[in-house]
């Protein structure tokens, strides 16, 4: 019997390919994509240990600085304004204009502060050679421990600052005492130190920085 010529030809079947694959192409065997689990176990092991090498780093880095320069957003700025009154007098004040044009010095201090007495000698000692105003910032203190504290151990200052609550302190971003400040002609601040003075800081850094902003 002759063949129907309605019928079509038989179609071979289709290969469905695997996902992601392209159509047409052949699939991937699975040893040839291997190596994309290794490269992410990798990644896995290389992140871990990169963290621990940066903060290995940063530690090491930390560890160098000397915790007594403390970075402060007032150095190479201008000094902050003050008006307080004096602790030698209660009806006299003081503020910041006062010292416009002159090279000077602000030391945070207390009577009930042990470091204070501590470096209170250099200070006498500096106040005897320097011409460089020395002023003190008595903080959080009474007058009547302060006074006493200052007729005792000698009085290098020019003038001492009563900052009673401690509010112009926090302004200059005062840490705790002693610190010292050093401000120039233009009323920019140029150095702060935290912690009490040694001999060695004044004559390494204290004093070669006021030879060079005051001469």
């Amino acid at each position: 019997m002759a063949a129907d010529s309605s019928l079509q030809p038989q179609q071979r079947p289709v290969a469905v390919d695997a996902p992601g694959v392209a159509a047409g192409a052949s699939a991937v065997p699975a040893a040839a994509r291997a190596p994309a689990p290794r490269r992410r176990r990798f990644w896995l092991f290389l992140t871990p240990l990169a963290a621990f090498a940066l903060l290995a780093v940063l530690l090491g880095r930390g560890l160098s600085l000397d915790p007594r320069e403390v970075p402060s957003p007032f150095v190479g700025k201008p000094a902050p304004a003050f008006v307080l009154p004096r602790l030698d007098d209660g009806n006299a004040t003081a503020k910041l204009e006062d010292f416009a044009g002159k090279v000077w010095i602000l030391n945070v201090w207390a009577s009930w502060c042990g470091p204070c007495r501590d470096e209170h000698p250099l200070w006498v000692a500096f106040a005897r050679r320097s011409k460089v105003p020395l002023v003190g910032l008595n903080y959080k203190d009474k007058r009547a421990a302060a006074q006493p504290w200052l007729a005792q151990l000698g009085d290098p200052y020019a003038m001492s600052l009563f900052d009673a609550d401690g509010k112009v302190a926090i302004d200059w971003g005062v840490y705790g005492v002693p610190e010292t400040f050093i401000i120039d002609r233009q009323g920019i601040v140029r150095l702060k130190h935290v912690g009490p003075i040694t001999a060695e800081l004044l004559r390494d850094k204290i004093e070669p920085l006021l030879k060079k902003i005051d001469g």
